[in-house]
């Protein structure tokens, strides 16, 4: 018996093996330090590339090297004390139109980067920066719906003549109290008609009460899209704080983890990512003197609310909304031109500008004022326990008389410098559909993620050296084929990580020298059949082909049962567990190939061509 590969197969082999070894070169080469420069809408032409250059060299900068993509632009520098100087220089110089961000650009050669090469990503505790566990308020988010609803019903109610008295709302509920019994028989069947994510339930029927409440189904779809939601605004708000290579992804079912590489004010992060910040316009309401008379009698008209300006002194305003948050398409702070105090540009879309045109045109001369509206999460120890609560703050920060008609553009002042940039990124990037509270925080240094990376990177090589050092000792030259098997294994596995981008992390690196032990393991249980083989006077040819095809099975077993056990961990476990169970699965599936299909054809080219083999070197 002659053991041997047909062509094709060794050929297939070797092409796997080339293609590995060349995806998992990039990760080979360093990175640059870099600035990442893109618009806040659109891309960079070459004229805005041109127009950095020339601020660059007016800056006196050297030695960088402009880099355009899709729709960003990147300048490499050959240092890293370079590329604060000139992210800096550039935030200066270039308008607010531009985001800037530190970033570390893989110098992979852009032959490799042509056949799609690029190295794996580090994760948070291999770069540094910070980590944040985010809990969203589902039960906000249906208190917000029901909040809407209660306007909605009420025009319906009133445009079908049902008669009501008033219409309520509790916590989770609405209550609807009608005026007689057969205008809510009559309209029973039509709210449900034309609510169907509402239940209408007769809660009293003496006192013609209704109880309305949202359906299961659509509490789950609504605290679904408040996640999604959410998701996407905070991806909004990390684009406007100009970090490179976020991530943001939902954990569970109602928490979302915001991780960002390079970013160590954490004080600044929180503050962008958990504030619920936005705006509404609304008109005036009587005279100063209505306005003294219902602070200090506490009465206040029925078509009004009584708010405080930001010097305590108070201000009535009408009900009605003319422009919210979420109709504002982009916002910009600046100074004004006049006085030289801060201010937000503000941009509406078609639905707020046509509000604000005709809002505006009817009240010329009258005064309109600005509502900052923030909701603030506070904590307070009582009898030595922590208690969480929220408290929504809402002031008005500008009331001007309206001299011409508004419509897509205008400005607010009577903010502060810091508070005025938050703002405008607030409002840019969109408002949160369900409030945030930051229940987990961590903060990892550079110097501490280049720590990791040199202890990560020494425990895989003493792992490796040490584990080639005994198959060579104890199996002699079929350990050294284990040794190349397993070499070329890492390598592969390497390659899978690079082809997928993922993310490698501390945990990561654990299901990589994981994958080192359990790789030879297989080769130890062919070696030992091909053994036990030998000592039952089978020929070399016939023990080296039981050894491969006896060990087959229990290796198979063995394997899948823990790739089973990797798809449990990354299925139902978070973050860390993640990065190990997928390092782990890659390395199983890698190992298998090399300790089973490369092991064999360098075997097969040793000793699988010959019959005249009196002993074997294991």
């Amino acid at each position: 018996m002659i053991n041997k590969y047909p062509l094709w197969k060794n050929l297939l082999i070797i092409i796997l093996i080339a293609i590995g070894t060349l995806y998992a070169l990039p990760n080979l080469y360093g990175d640059d330090p870099s600035v990442q420069i893109s618009l806040r809408s659109g891309s960079l032409d070459k004229s805005e590339t041109e127009q950095i250059d020339t601020l660059l060299k007016q800056g006196l900068f050297q030695g960088y090297k402009l880099e355009p993509q899709k729709q960003r632009l990147l300048i490499r520098f050959k240092d890293t004390e370079t590329q604060i100087k000139a992210k800096d220089y550039l935030r200066d110089n270039l308008s607010n139109n531009y985001i800037i961000a530190l970033n570390l650009a893989p110098s992979t050669p852009q032959w490799l980067r042509s056949l799609g090469a690029e190295p794996m990503y580090l994760g948070l505790d291999l770069r540094g920066g910070v980590h944040f566990l985010m809990q969203v308020d589902m039960d906000a988010a249906v208190k917000q719906v029901m909040k809407g609803y209660v306007g909605d019903i009420k025009t319906f109610l009133r445009e079908k003549k049902y008669g009501y008295k008033r219409v309520l709302r509790n916590k989770h509920s609405i209550v609807i109290r009608f005026r007689a019994k057969d205008k809510m028989e009559k309209a029973l069947p039509a709210l449900a008609k034309n609510y169907p994510d509402l239940k209408f339930e007769v809660q009293d029927e003496s006192k013609l009460e209704v109880l309305v409440r949202m359906t299961k189904v659509a509490i789950k779809a609504e605290q679904k899209s408040a996640l999604e939601q959410n998701i996407i605004t905070l991806r909004n708000r990390v684009n406007e704080l100009g970090v490179a290579e976020p991530i943001i992804q939902q954990q569970g079912l109602d928490r979302i983890v915001v991780q960002l590489p390079g970013v160590q004010d954490t004080a600044r992060a929180k503050q962008i990512l958990g504030a619920t910040a936005t705006l509404e316009f609304r008109m005036t309401y009587g005279t100063f003197a209505d306005w003294t008379n219902a602070a200090n009698s506490g009465k206040v008209p029925f078509n009004a609310r009584l708010y405080k300006q930001r010097d305590g002194s108070p201000v009535l305003l009408k009900r009605s909304v003319i422009v919210t948050g979420d109709m504002i398409k982009s916002a910009k702070a600046g100074f004004d031109s006049q006085s030289g105090s801060p201010n937000v540009s503000i941009s509406l879309d078609g639905k707020g500008a046509k509000r604000m045109q005709k809002v505006s045109s009817d009240n010329i001369g009258k005064q309109m004022a600005v509502v900052f509206i923030e909701t603030r999460n506070e904590r307070k120890v009582v009898d030595g326990k922590e208690i969480k609560s929220k408290r929504k703050i809402e002031e008005v920060i500008n009331v001007a008389t309206i001299r011409d008609v508004l419509s897509h553009r205008f400005q607010i002042t009577g903010l502060e410098v810091n508070e005025a940039s938050n703002l405008a990124l607030l409002l840019r990037a969109g408002a949160l559909k369900a409030p945030v509270e930051i229940v987990e925080e961590r903060t990892v240094g550079p110097s501490l993620g280049k720590d990791n990376i040199q202890k990560g990177f020494n425990s895989v090589v003493i792992g490796f050296v040490l584990v080639l050092a005994f198959m060579i000792f104890y199996y002699r030259a079929f350990g050294l084929i284990a040794d190349i098997a397993l070499t070329i294994n890492l390598v592969l596995l390497v390659a899978v990580l690079s082809m997928f981008q993922a993310t490698l992390t501390m945990p990561g690196i654990a299901g990589i020298v994981l994958t080192v032990g359990m790789a030879v393991d297989a080769n130890v249980l062919i070696f030992e059949r091909i053994r036990e083989e030998l000592r039952n006077k089978n020929s070399i040819q016939a023990s080296i082909y039981a050894g491969y095809e006896k060990a087959f099975s229990t290796i198979a077993d063995a394997n899948i049962t823990t790739l089973i056990a990797a798809v449990v961990l990354f299925s139902f476990g978070t973050g860390a567990i993640k990065g190990f169970a997928v390092t782990l699965s890659l390395g199983i599936m890698t190992s298998m190939f090399t300790s089973i299909m490369v092991s064999r054809m360098l075997v097969n080219w040793f000793y699988g061509g010959s019959k005249k083999l009196q002993k074997l070197s294991i």
